[in-house]
């Protein structure tokens, strides 16, 4: 499969993985809404490389691969079918591509939360520009509230792994101040991330019901 289907199919995917978006996404204008499940998706794709699973080594090779891909993006070519809707847009590839290692290192916990958010800035330092450009938002968020949105994704892909570390427990994260500025779309997902969060800290599943994932998702968009 390639083209049009591939991408759909891809997204297909990850629309199975977070249906709340079908909901949150009413609060982004339409034309934004394909290239921002089409970066969500990617996002995923990175954060389940670096930190899903038990065994680091299928994720490590996912990310060397994904590396070469944005590289790639980066000059113009492309094989994954996200490249269809992202790769022709005005952002530095290269330089997601050079801070991909500092997912690698983040698989396991770190010994408080300042040293955790000190691992994943290197990430966030790229992200914040680059969804602020992608999205023409202004003014972008911060390198380090970016970081601490990151954090949150990072506690809720490992809670197998010893997570959490001290500082990054799910009340503190929840206590610290929402993601306010840059794009809406990573408003709205960090929104939804902090919603899934609060379930899990309840004991009850996800993904988060239609009401909650509409109040979520409206309360991120006001920024």
């Amino acid at each position: 499969m390639s083209g049009p289907a591939a991408l759909e199919d891809f997204l297909g995917k990850w629309r199975a993985r977070w249906p709340e978006w079908a909901i949150a996404e009413v609060f982004l204008p339409a034309a934004d809404r394909p290239v921002a499940q089409a970066w969500l998706a990617l996002r995923g794709e990175l954060a389940e490389a670096a930190w899903g699973g038990d065994d680091p080594t299928p994720g490590a090779a996912k990310l060397g691969w994904w590396e070469e891909e944005l590289r790639g993006w980066s000059r113009g070519a492309r094989r994954h079918p996200l490249g269809q809707a992202l790769q022709k847009q005005p952002v530095d590839w290269a330089a997601l591509a050079a801070a991909l290692p500092a997912l690698r290192a983040r698989r396991a916990p770190e010994q408080d939360r300042a040293t955790t958010l000190v691992g994943l800035a290197p990430l966030a330092q790229v992200l914040a520009p680059l969804t602020a450009r992608l999205f023409d938002a202004a003014p972008a968020s911060t390198p380090e509230a970016m970081a601490d949105a990151l954090l949150a994704e990072w506690v809720l892909l490992l809670p197998q792994r010893g997570v959490p570390a001290a500082g990054t427990d799910t009340p503190s994260l929840l206590a610290a101040p929402p993601l306010h500025a840059g794009a809406r779309v990573e408003r709205i997902h960090a929104g939804l991330v902090r919603a899934r969060l609060q379930r899990t800290a309840r004991g009850r599943p996800v993904p988060v019901p239609a009401p909650a994932a509409l109040l979520a998702a409206w309360r991120a968009a006001r920024g």
